[in-house]
């Protein structure tokens, strides 16, 4: 899907959801640990080979992909046998929000919008996260999927999040990097639906969306790129 001007209309939006990884924030940092940081320091606790620990760590994850122990930090600290908080600690440096995302959560609270982050990462990877960037302080909630016990991918998550914060999926504005989160959105009823044409700013997506991406976020406000 090329890149296109998104017409939103805000008056019919209540409710917007947010992910967070690859969405507010930028996905280098979470790329650049599972990829690059974890493997080396997997290698050097368990005096393994870093090429065959790449490998290993990579088809462990591909395994859990989808379901909540993917994204649990506590669960590959006790597979791996090392602290993945701790570790991703180490890369604070590299954690970020994406271009306009401040002045995009802004400008959203003024038209008097409910700004809820929703995200598959567990409350020690937001707490990690919350602390190295401006986001939670434009946040009107917070919701991880581990509180539901359910991944954003499965239809336990939305339905527990309906009865949670009371939003109506008519009136709602969902922005998410996962083309499966997305899907599983669209099948619960929620009606609009945004991508992110680079949720990895170092790098460019290899496979389009189905659904609208998102450059710049201040063109949602009907505002040009340089605007």
């Amino acid at each position: 899907m090329s890149h296109q001007t998104i017409q939103l209309d805000w008056d019919s939006i209540e409710t917007v959801l947010l992910d967070m990884d690859g969405t507010l924030l930028d996905l280098h940092f979470d790329f650049h640990f599972w990829t690059e940081h974890l493997p080396k320091k997997y290698s050097q606790i368990h005096n393994a080979d870093q090429a065959g620990a790449t490998r290993y760590i990579a088809k462990r994850l591909e395994q859990k992909q989808g379901q909540l122990e993917w994204y649990s930090t506590d669960y590959w600290s006790d597979q791996f046998q090392l602290n993945i908080i701790d570790a991703q600690a180490e890369l604070k440096h590299l954690i970020g929000e994406r271009e306009q995302v401040l002045d995009f959560l802004i400008q959203v609270g003024n038209l008097g919008k409910k700004r809820v982050l929703i995200t598959n990462s567990d409350r020690p990877s937001i707490q990690l996260k919350f602390a190295h960037c401006d986001i939670e302080s434009l946040l009107d909630q917070v919701i991880s999927s581990h509180d539901y016990q359910a991944a954003k991918e499965q239809q336990q998550f939305w339905h527990r999040l309906e009865k949670s914060i009371d939003f109506d999926p008519k009136t709602t504005l969902f922005i998410d990097d996962s083309e499966a989160v997305l899907d599983s959105a669209h099948q619960f009823g929620i009606k609009q639906l945004l991508s992110i044409k680079e949720p990895i700013s170092s790098q460019l997506r290899q496979v389009d969306s189905k659904y609208p991406m998102i450059e710049d976020f201040l063109t949602l406000f009907g505002k040009t790129p340089n605007g």
